[in-house]
């Protein structure tokens, strides 16, 4: 089955807050969605929340915060979706392709706009995403601040990019856009499983050999994450690994 588009693509973005640590900035965060017509949000690992400082600084966003998900792991709060974003202050090892916001905001409603799942993902008020969050991002997004103070307070970042989606939602766009994948794209869920599926094929088919296999998966996330494979050209992906991680087993038992 085709994606189909969305009539109303606001409803597919998300806003992700990873390892947020105080409770404030959620709140800030929530204040700063509602204003820009958002109203989903996402809470990976919070220090505190629910949180009565949360409550305060939402400033009558309460519909945000009271259906905010809270989740143990990122790929749980990025759960459905197909095209994510990761918002980062500082240029990461990852390599991915950088963004202004506005660059960023298209894409994101592009993808909304074909019917896909949108997260904005940001990280902790200190170190911002780690780089094994990034690697789950499609794209990152740096806010082009001065180079001797780039410290952006969180829940500031977040209406930044809530602004630039609503302008880009205001904009002279087409209501639809084609879609550009005949089968549902496989979201960050399915994704996740299949790269633990690849890294555990790796080690038994003994493909390191001394080599870094940190570096190695996070050359293939980004490959993957740019072919972005549908559900169908996954499980053919599974197959493949299931039938090397059998014949590796045969081989070692042959071995034996």
């Amino acid at each position: 089955m085709p994606m189909t588009p969305a009539a109303d693509p606001v409803s597919l973005f998300r806003f992700v807050l990873v390892r947020t640590s105080h409770p404030g900035n959620i709140g800030s965060a929530a204040r700063a969605i509602r204003t820009m017509g958002f109203t989903r949000m996402e809470l990976v690992s919070p220090h505190r929340f629910p949180d009565r400082e949360a409550d305060a600084l939402a400033a009558g966003a309460d519909d945000v915060l009271s259906t905010a998900g809270v989740h143990a792991e990122l790929v749980d709060g990025l759960a459905g979706c197909t095209f994510v974003v990761g918002l980062s202050a500082r240029r990461r090892g990852i390599n991915l392709p950088e963004l202004t916001p506005r660059e960023g905001a298209a894409q994101a409603l592009a993808a909304a706009r074909r019917g896909e799942q949108v997260a904005l993902v940001f990280g902790n008020e200190r170190t911002g995403l780690e780089n094994d969050e990034l690697a789950r991002c499609h794209a990152m997004v740096r806010i082009p601040s001065v180079d001797d103070f780039s410290s952006l307070n969180l829940s500031q970042a977040v209406q930044v990019m809530a602004y630039e989606q609503r302008l880009a939602l205001l904009g002279d766009a087409p209501l639809q856009a084609p879609p550009e994948h005949d089968r549902p794209l496989a979201d960050a869920a399915q994704m996740e499983r299949f790269y633990q599926h690849l890294a555990d094929t790796l080690d038994d088919i003994d493909f390191h050999k001394g080599r870094s296999p940190e570096t190695i998966m996070l050359r293939l996330r980004k490959l993957f994450q740019r072919a972005q494979p549908d559900e169908r050209e996954l499980r053919v992906l599974h197959g493949i690994l299931a039938d090397a991680q059998r014949m590796a087993q045969l081989a070692n038992q042959r071995e034996g």
